[in-house]
């Protein structure tokens, strides 16, 4: 009885508090859907199978805003982008939410209009070359050919690499990582650099991926890769950004999709303690927190699955990883 008062006084709340506060969420609950825009062509990001399942980091952090804000996962509408639309797309309208593999920089963060929520991924820009080439290290490039692609902040860092260490990189643009693969394989080029997700990606779809194709241990970059929406709802912004938070505390208090509703038995009182109470600020019903990991599952499940170790990608968590155990991955606390 007294769980249920507790969930009544809850949806009466959020309805008090959390009817028209935010434009985006009434249009998502009007419309029965949420709109992401996302790459669609990055297996372990976001990419569709052969059978047309959507599958990917970016996909599951979609399906986890839906699963909060409509109750299911599944209530999500894919939408693909390019690198050099995406932002003006978003600002558009297009889609609700842009996870598209999409590096948070002062420069896109100024910009009218856009609005980035935290980072989902931690990734950097490497390079990938083959292995008859016989190069072990990003400083054995000089002088070399480097595929890139145009619209994303690779060629910026290509150069800055090259100058910070004296030397000359011959860039070939290409307008997105397909094109600049089939370069790469066709010669045109020695070195193919993009993030190194999407690496792993490319490597991971060609034969002989790990055999014929080494990707060096170099890092050239911070890329922050971060959901982003539309900057003048920011009721929706903070419904984004707490459900990323949902994710990677659920993984530090041990919730996961196989035990959603684990009390947590620490001093401290977290986000799920808190759920009605938050979930009315934010204008979402009780149990908002416990949909989203049931029926996604916390971050570390989401990076396993899509980057980890039960992925044909094999990323390890790195700098992903909690910062309780080497990385730096952590979620505001709730007081």
């Amino acid at each position: 009885m007294q769980t249920r008062r507790r969930w009544l006084i809850g949806l009466i709340l959020a309805t008090a508090l959390g009817s028209g506060q935010s434009a985006t969420l009434d249009e998502v609950r009007d419309r029965g859907e949420l709109r992401c825009g996302v790459n669609g062509e990055v297996p372990g990001l976001s990419h569709r199978t052969a059978d047309g399942h959507w599958e990917g980091l970016d996909v599951d952090f979609c399906r986890a805003v839906s699963a909060a804000v409509l109750g299911t996962a599944e209530r999500v509408r894919f939408v693909t982008t390019t690198p050099n639309d995406r932002l003006a797309r978003l600002r558009a309208g297009d889609f609700d939410i842009l996870a598209r593999n999409t590096s948070w920089t002062l420069a896109r963060d100024t910009e009218s209009g856009v609005a980035f929520v935290g980072v989902l991924y931690h990734d950097g820009q490497g390079f990938m070359v083959r292995r008859d080439s016989h190069i072990h290290s990003a400083l054995e490039l000089d002088g070399r050919r480097v595929c890139v692609i145009t619209g994303t902040t690779g060629p910026h860092n290509a150069r800055a690499y090259s100058t910070r260490h004296r030397m000359h990189l011959r860039l070939v643009p290409s307008a997105d990582i397909h094109s600049a693969t089939r370069a790469y394989l066709r010669g045109e080029c020695d070195a193919l650099s993009s993030d190194q997700s999407q690496l792993f990606a490319v490597r991971s779809t060609l034969r002989q991926g790990s055999a014929e194709h080494r990707i060096l241990t170099e890092v050239i970059s911070k890329e922050p890769l971060s959901p982003a929406v539309r900057d003048d709802d920011p009721r929706w912004f903070d419904i984004v950004r707490w459900t990323l938070f949902v994710l990677i505390d659920a993984e530090e208090q041990g919730i996961d999709s196989q035990h959603p509703s684990v009390p947590y038995n620490g001093p401290a009182v977290t986000l799920f303690d808190d759920d009605a109470q938050i979930g009315a600020r934010l204008g979402l019903s009780p149990g908002w927190s416990r949909r989203i990991i049931s029926q996604v599952g916390n971050y570390a499940e989401l990076f396993e699955r899509n980057l980890g170790i039960h992925s044909p990608l094999q990323i390890k968590r790195g700098l992903n990883a909690l910062w309780r155990d080497g990385g730096i991955l952590y979620a505001p606390p709730s007081h």
